[in-house]
Order: C-alpha cells, then sequence, then structure tokens
C-alpha cells in the first residue's frame, strides 16, 4: 500500500469520530478507543509508559508507546472543540488525559440529568 492509500485510509479511520460534545461522549470514547486501534496506535491506551534501562533490548517498544501516546493525544484534541480544551486538564499521556476527559463529561451529564429531573418534577400540567 502505497503513501496515499494509507494516507486516505487514515483520513476515513478519523472521519468517524464525530465531534465532542455534552451529548456524544460515550459514542466519541467508543471511536476514540477504535480508530486507534485499527490504525495500530492503541498501545498508549492499553499500557502504562514503562522507563526503559541502559541496556533493555526493548527500546524500540518504548518509541513505539511514544508514537502512539502522540498520536492519540492528537487524534482526541482534534475532536474536542476549542471551547472545551480549556476545561479539561492536559496530560501528557493519552490515557490519562482520555481519563480526565471521561471525568468531565461524566460530571456535566450528571449535572444536565439532575436538571432535567428537577424541571420534570417542577412543570404543571396544562
Amino acid at each position: 500500500m502505497g503513501i496515499t492509500a494509507s494516507v486516505n485510509s487514515a483520513s476515513a479511520q478519523l472521519s468517524m469520530i464525530p465531534m465532542l460534545n455534552g451529548t456524544n461522549y460515550i459514542m466519541w470514547k467508543d471511536n476514540v478507543e477504535i480508530v486507534p486501534r485499527c490504525m495500530d496506535l492503541d498501545l498508549a491506551l492499553r499500557k502504562e509508559q514503562r522507563v526503559p534501562t541502559t541496556d533493555d533490548p526493548k527500546m524500540d517498544q518504548t518509541e513505539k508507546w511514544e508514537r502512539s501516546n502522540h498520536m492519540c493525544l492528537a487524534i482526541m484534541k482534534r475532536m474536542i472543540p476549542t471551547g472545551s480544551r480549556g476545561s479539561i486538564a492536559e496530560s501528557t499521556s493519552a490515557k490519562k488525559f482520555l481519563s480526565e476527559i471521561e471525568k468531565y463529561f461524566s460530571k456535566n451529564e450528571k449535572e444536565e440529568k439532575s436538571n432535567l429531573l428537577s424541571k420534570l418534577m417542577t412543570m404543571k400540567y396544562k
């Protein structure tokens, strides 16, 4: 497969991820986990970074993890509106960043459900 074909394939994969908003977090997260897996970039989402020793024969695994981490962070940040990025704690680890996003949106989802429930309880039937 040539470079053009792999760029087109990557672009098609990325287009599957919707822009994150307050109502689609679960679908967004599923896609953010699936797309890097299909592109063989999900190592950073599955494992924590190992600190290599000086005589570590698996140095290429560290490089693979770093590439995976960098790409996953870029993919996630691309699919988060600029206005929401400031509300989410930054992280240099894709796995931790995904966890921060989950905390932020699960908190917002609980607040939204609570607001809707209180509105329903105070509505008057006409």
